[in-house]
């Protein structure tokens, strides 16, 4: 067995979980030969440029930073194989690595997946494991192929998902997760002993990429895939209801409970005093408890209905079918 060994690594990630990892890392005493990131984007109402969050880090580290818009350019590909790194680390970059790329590093490209996979391949695993219902998530760490999220298991680590989780809770516990376990997983990577294993054939799912369309709340379906869906999207995208009466005023979801109530007809609300909005739903109905107007602010609901009152009897509309 070789002497566990600080390696030469190429980062590669983009927001906040990726910037756990980065850090972690680093701090284990691994060489950051360098960080690749997404280009700078326009945020927020004057539409200045925004860094990543991994690329702040870089530049407070004295990290080299590229941002290429793609991985295909054959200068870039240069001066990684002029790295001679012993591993590429990907957690949520952002864009597609050729099968070039991913022959450059000494041992491949290692991402950080948050997920156990096969469960939740693709690009909104956390969410999407919320929104399904599911009692527990983890990280994989996996040996990068040209598949979506494919290639060979090398670590995997558990995580409850706890009835109280939000997407933002679950993300943050996930990243330190994340960080944990790819420090441990190049430790024996650098040691000799990391193995990897095929993903199962059985038990395949997909975490599609999250839409405006998934965030609108579908009165129809059960109240505990309500009540999921929205702790699922807290804080990106954000549930959304739309009262009948003003369609073109989403109104953001941000916390709901199951209720004990019914009514024929989905999406009617059954009451809005004192200060509580409870709406029908495909087997009962939900309470809605936390809400927020185009510009305004997150709301409890009694002080979202003394700006915005909504009458029993009132209906929020249904999603069109897809």
């Amino acid at each position: 067995m070789n002497r566990a060994r600080g390696l030469r690594i190429v980062f590669a990630g983009t927001p906040e979980f990726a910037a756990a990892a980065l850090a972690a890392i680093a701090a284990a005493g691994h060489e950051i030969v360098l960080v690749l990131t997404r280009v700078d984007k326009p945020a927020g109402r004057g539409r200045a440029l925004h860094e990543s969050p991994v690329k702040r880090l870089a530049r407070e580290r004295g990290f080299a930073v590229e941002q290429p818009r793609s991985l295909r350019d054959a200068a870039l590909q240069a001066k990684l194989r002029a790295l001679d790194a012993d591993a590429m680390v990907v957690a949520a970059y952002g864009l597609i690595l050729p099968a070039e790329v991913l022959a450059i590093p000494r041992h491949g490209c290692l991402n950080i997946h948050a997920s156990l996979l096969p469960r939740w391949r693709g690009a909104a695993p956390i969410q999407r494991a919320i929104e399904a219902g599911d009692a527990q998530t983890g990280i994989t760490i996996m040996q990068m192929d040209e598949g979506l999220d494919t290639g060979p298991m090398l670590l995997a680590e558990r995580e409850p998902i706890l009835p109280g989780d939000t997407g933002g809770s679950l993300h943050d516990r996930l990243a330190a997760l994340g960080a944990r376990t790819i420090v441990a997983a190049l430790a024996r990577l650098s040691e000799g002993t990391l193995r990897p294993q095929p993903q199962p054939a059985e038990g395949v799912t997909y975490a599609h990429k999250l839409t405006r369309a998934d965030a609108l709340i579908h009165w129809t379906e059960p109240a505990r895939r309500i009540v999921d869906r929205v702790r699922a999207f807290d804080p990106v995208p954000g549930a959304v209801a739309l009262l009948e009466r003003m369609p073109d005023a989403p109104i953001k979801v941000w916390s709901v409970q199951s209720a004990q109530a019914r009514a024929p007809r989905p999406g009617t609300v059954l009451l809005s005093a004192p200060g509580r909005l409870l709406v029908a739903c495909g087997d009962g109905a939900v309470e809605l408890r936390e809400l927020q107007r185009p510009g305004g602010r997150r709301l409890p609901a009694a002080d979202f209905l003394r700006g915005c009152p909504v009458e029993p009897g009132e209906r929020f509309l249904m999603p069109a079918a897809t």
